[in-house]
């Protein structure tokens, strides 16, 4: 038995797991956190890898590191950071977002360019940012990696050059996933200067090795390496529900949508993974549960305790601006209140708020891709909550499948790392057992509320 490390180097945590190469049995696991925040020392994320998979690494073969995507990470001449890494959920870029986009031409021509329309989570405006901001820091940058990218270079033997892959270059907005190559050129227009980009590795490949002498594979982003764990077919929808929530799904072509809803970024396999993203996701549930002083546990069981539609009470969810729809400067905003709300209306709002959003996203991605939707599924760690599965097919409007809680970032990861190890053409075949199907009379009613609110606040800012 072959053992495979996959690290996902999330935005709250490192979380690693060893695997069984043959079938994805998970052995072992550790994790480690992270410093809480929309701009972080990235060095802590080294100090948290090392913590979290440096007991698990000298059992296995091969590894690869999953990564929230977009974090820009610039190193100067010496190989450290010039300043602190400003994650995807940094909005202070939201200006160099439309000003880059005026300089490619229009939505239609970004898109055309790097895929995606660009908005504040991506790694190109927060260069921009950097230049008009803090000119000397930018003028210091000689390098820039993804945050997956800068964990890569950590665990990699002294000398080997940072790589990463297609799929989380393809969040930078200067890099193209229908001509795979780095635009360089908009690096630079962003930046100010020119700065080395790491090498791009085929979907597969031994990328490097670890001082141990083990084989790394090239690592991908956050949502590629779960598409690739949940071994999700075209057609497939995951709703992912974390900090952030997320509808992707895989797909042949690429989905270049110029209106910027669908962001085209490609997959850890060769072809694309559409997604939309959603800035609010779990945090409205900690939010409500800060509010409402109780915990995860006692906010589900209140929200269960009132009827659909929470008499009335609707929530529109954008407390850290909003990135579908795209409101980088929005706030959250509740009505329908009265003498009679309770807290278990409060409660039940938040819940529904949460997956309004998402189905919105589900939507909206099922309108602009090739692939009809076949299955539902919902991960993340607010999947967990029984409030969040009791009220998500009613709130979707159908069947929604629940697999059994992992680490499906990680586990992808593990899984590119048993494909470089096999060298073979495709990934191997690990199946997902354990999953729950959820079903529930719809609640149409919730969704237009939902929609009413969110369309009656669409100029706010």
């Amino acid at each position: 038995m072959a053992l495979v490390l996959g690290v996902d180097t999330s935005t709250q945590s490192c979380k690693a797991v060893l695997v069984d190469s043959d079938d994805g049995t998970v052995v072992d696991q550790r994790s480690a956190a992270h410093p809480d925040g929309t701009e972080v020392d990235p060095r802590a994320w080294l100090a948290a890898v090392d913590d979290a998979a440096g007991p698990l690494l000298e059992r296995a073969e091969a590894l690869a590191v999953g990564g929230q995507q977009h974090g820009m990470v610039a190193l100067g001449a010496d190989g450290e950071p010039v300043r602190d890494a400003l994650l995807w959920n940094d909005t202070r870029s939201a200006e160099a977002a439309r000003q880059l986009i005026a300089e490619h031409g229009g939505p239609e021509a970004c898109a055309e360019a790097v895929g995606s329309v660009l908005v504040a989570s991506f790694t190109v405006t927060k260069l921009r940012w950097l230049r008009d901001h803090e000119p000397e820091n930018a003028a210091r940058v000689e390098q820039v990696l993804l945050p997956h990218d800068y964990v890569s270079a950590h665990l990699a033997e002294p000398g080997t050059r940072a790589f990463t892959d297609r799929g989380d270059a393809s969040g930078t907005g200067y890099y193209s996933a229908m001509e795979d190559r780095w635009r360089e050129d908009l690096l630079e227009a962003a930046l100010g200067h020119p700065a080395a980009v790491p090498e791009v590795v085929a979907p597969g490949a031994v990328a490097g090795r670890t001082p141990g002498g083990q084989a790394i594979g090239a690592g991908t982003g956050d949502n590629a390496a779960a598409a690739l764990g949940m071994a999700l077919e075209p057609g497939d929808v995951l709703l992912s529900v974390g900090t952030s929530g997320v509808a992707s799904t895989v797909s042949r072509a690429a989905a270049v949508d110029g209106t910027g809803t669908v962001t085209c970024f490609a997959d850890a396999t060769g072809g694309f993974l559409p997604l939309i993203a959603t800035m609010n996701a779990a945090r409205i549930l900690d939010l409500q549960a800060a509010l409402l002083g109780v915990d995860h546990d006692g906010l589900a069981e209140l929200a269960l305790s009132a009827p659909a539609g929470a008499h009335g009470v609707t929530i529109s969810p954008y407390y850290g601006g909003e990135r579908t729809p795209n409101r980088p400067d929005a706030t959250g905003t509740w009505t329908g209140l009265r003498p009679t709300t309770t807290r278990a209306d409060l409660a039940r709002a938040a819940y529904e708020a949460l997956l309004c959003s998402l189905a919105d996203a589900a939507d909206l991605l099922a309108e602009r891709v090739p692939e009809p939707v076949g299955r539902v599924l919902l991960v993340g760690g607010a999947a967990r909550s029984a409030a969040v599965r009791a009220l998500a097919p009613a709130v979707l409007g159908r069947p929604v499948v629940v697999p059994p809680a992992g680490e499906y970032v990680a586990l992808g990861a593990a899984r590119q790392a048993a494909w470089a190890l096999a060298g073979t053409e495709a990934p191997p075949t690990w199946p997902v057992r354990g999953t729950e199907l959820l079903e529930a009379d719809p609640t149409p009613d919730v969704r237009a509320r939902y929609s009413e609110l969110r369309d009656r606040t669409t100029d706010w800012s």
